[in-house]
């Protein structure tokens, strides 16, 4: 028995030994065939060798759709960054989310090396979004630039958005470069955009560059035209103390915090003690490197070079926008920042189960570290539990974000119906010392002070910019009044499009004011829109009131000439989705102590007669008023209990 355990013993080491050194050959075969999953990229260049004469900082903007990524991957396969291939789509739009929408939610940046007359030369391209939602991103990256490839569509030509990012850079003083892409396609009309770029931009038909992104014609001329035609960052100098401006973030769950730095002056390495200006924290550097497009650790950044930055940053505090990083040594002043971002639309998000809320904390934080531009403030519910208010850019921000939550972090949220920031004036020292100020900014109806003290109402208002055919004019006119709005001014661009301004509240265009304008101009529409400061509006707090009892998670603020429209929606919508209780449900929209409309939910009614048979009738009388008393006293005591699932379909977007 003992020979027989020795003998199976040996038989066993022998296969381990054997397996390892199948496993061992195996792996050295892989390495020799693919050496880049065992062996970190390296830099092709010492980035010693570029000196800011030869270094161009650039970001492409342009309207959705206007070829803004694949102009990026034409440009990165010329430029030997990643290898020519048809297959190459969006290589910078990392999220999965972006490849499924087929749109830029987020600034990717990339180093590419072009050689140009005998010299090598360092191009740190920044692709970003073309949605108004992510304007935030254009103005991030910008500041880390010296110029801007402005792309338009040679078929759709100026866009509402092309407007808005050409005054972005032009603001910024940066060089702009214009380029006119898909000349390729049969419905071109270049001779029509270089008009239009002519006509709003003072841009000479002959600067403007005509490529086709998705064939490569004409990209060379782009890379040239950006050595030529965007200025190096001559004032980034070694010799002088280290300024870098952090101007994105991204979370990884090993490194924590990866930042986007643009080194102003001076060299940051590997291992040096920095500072946070915003925060006076230090850290030590970990890792410092390029994205190539993905990230190659180089140690060092030298002046006017733009790269990534690992420091132990955990947290979206410590990792602040528009921040300056310098050496503990040697503080300098922080760099001028640029505008923080300002949320526009607020929505509440709540876990499906509060069991969930720890998990979902987590992935907040980690989201919004990758997302700055989200704002977010504690709430809690009566029905819905513990959970946030969180501010979007807009709409399709919010979308984004939420989708994002589950698709990332496999997080299942309730998200409320948008509304927008308010604010209010109240009256008496009383209030204005509960408040702190006579001011209030209002996130959530449901924390609306009491009318009685509130002296004026003030509501969101943005410049918006449409871009049309001319023969539409009339309609989008009509669409802005029923909307609120007034009409500013309207200018043609070319012989029949035109540029049309309006002032609009913004809480009637978050919902569905862009559907509505594609549908009344067939889809020819573009639109954006800017902040306009706060105006005095008539508005009222909206109350739904169950059996006279408010019910304070369906508090809304609405126009006084809309209020009765939207609460007769939502009583609609209760009296289908409440369950039916054993005593009569009386669903209201009221104004105060005014009731604007009223549905009501019949009772659930036992049959007490079933057992009743034979007699007189007087004795079925009896037990039916017997009933109703029941019932009566039954109102006046019970509560309705609204499912959870009633107000997610109330308050869904």
């Amino acid at each position: 028995m003992l020979l027989f355990h020795k003998i199976c013993r040996i038989a066993q080491i022998k296969q381990v030994v054997k397996f390892k050194r199948l496993f061992s050959t195996h792996r050295y075969l892989l390495a020799a065939k693919t050496p880049d999953v065992f062996q970190k990229k390296k830099s092709p260049y010492d980035l010693k060798d570029f000196p800011p004469e030869r270094i161009r900082n650039f970001s492409i903007i342009a309207h959705v759709d206007h070829g803004k990524s694949t102009l990026a991957d034409r440009l990165l396969e010329i430029t030997g960054t990643i290898t020519a291939n048809k297959s190459n789509a969006q290589v910078l739009d990392k999220l999965q989310v972006e490849r499924e929408r087929g749109i830029t939610v987020k600034a990717q940046s990339a180093t590419l090396f072009h050689k140009y007359k005998g010299e090598m030369y360092m191009l740190n391209l920044i692709d970003t979004p073309g949605h108004v939602d992510f304007n935030y991103e254009v103005s991030r990256s910008l500041s880390a630039c010296q110029g801007v490839l402005l792309l338009v569509d040679a078929n759709q030509g100026v866009q509402a958005q092309t407007v808005a990012n050409f005054y972005l850079a032009f603001e910024a003083d940066l060089a702009i470069v214009p380029v006119m892409n898909k000349i390729d396609l049969p419905g071109a009309q270049p001779d029509v955009v270089a008009l239009q770029l002519q006509n709003l931009f003072d841009m000479e038909p002959n600067d403007t560059l005509k490529v086709s992104a998705k064939q490569g014609l004409g990209v060379e001329d782009v890379l040239t035209a950006v050595i030529e035609r965007i200025p190096p960052p001559l004032e980034a100098r070694e010799d002088q103390p280290l300024k870098a401006l952090l101007f994105d973030s991204d979370f990884d769950k090993f490194k924590g915090a990866v930042v986007s730095v643009a080194v102003k002056s001076g060299t940051i390495q590997k291992g040096d003690k920095i500072v946070a200006a915003h925060s006076k924290k230090a850290y030590e550097v970990q890792e410092l490197g390029i994205l190539y497009p993905d990230i190659v650790p180089t140690g060092v950044l030298y002046a006017g070079q733009c790269g990534y930055m690992v420091a132990g940053m955990k947290t979206p505090a410590e990792a602040q926008i528009g921040d300056t990083l310098y050496h503990q040594a040697s503080p300098v002043e922080a760099l001028p920042g640029f505008k923080p971002a300002r949320a526009m639309v607020f929505a509440g998000v709540f876990p499906m189960d509060q069991a969930e809320f720890p998990s979902l904390r987590n992935a907040l934080e980690k989201l919004t570290l990758n997302d700055n531009s989200v704002t977010v403030y504690s709430d809690t519910s009566p029905a819905l539990g513990q959970g946030w208010r969180l501010g979007f850019l807009g709409l399709l921000h919010m979308d984004v974000f939420n989708q994002r939550l589950e698709q990332e972090y496999d997080a299942s949220v309730i998200m409320t119906s948008p509304n927008v920031p308010y604010k209010v004036k109240v009256t008496g020292p009383k209030n204005i010392k509960k408040y702190g100020g006579d001011e209030i900014t209002i996130l959530n109806p449901c924390l609306l002070p009491d009318p009685a003290i509130i002296t004026e109402f003030k509501e969101p208002m943005v410049n918006g910019t449409i871009i049309l055919p001319d023969r539409y004019v009339g309609d989008v006119i009509k669409l802005c009044l029923d909307r609120r709005g007034v009409i500013k001014d309207q200018t043609y661009i070319d012989d029949n499009r035109v540029l049309f301004r309006a002032v609009l509240p913004l809480n009637e265009i978050i919902v569905n004011f862009f559907d509505e304008l594609k549908s009344v101009t067939s889809g020819y529409a573009s639109f954006d829109y800017e902040d306009h400061g706060y105006q005095l509006s008539p508005l009222v707090k909206l109350d739904i009131k169950l059996n006279g009892k408010p019910v304070d998670e369906l508090t809304m603020i609405a126009h006084a000439n809309k209020a009765r429209k939207l609460g007769q929606r939502v009583v609609n919508k209760l009296a289908e989705t409440i369950p039916r209780q054993l005593y009569e449900v009386i669903i209201q929209a009221a104004i105060g102590n005014k009731i604007l409309c009223r549905a009501t939910l019949k009772a659930l009614k036992k049959d007490v007669l079933a057992k009743c048979y034979g007699g007189d009738i007087t004795r079925k009388m009896k037990l039916l008023r017997r009933q109703a008393e029941g019932k009566k006293r039954m109102r006046k005591i019970g509560n309705v209990e609204v499912p959870k699932d009633t107000f997610i379909n109330v308050l869904k977007r």
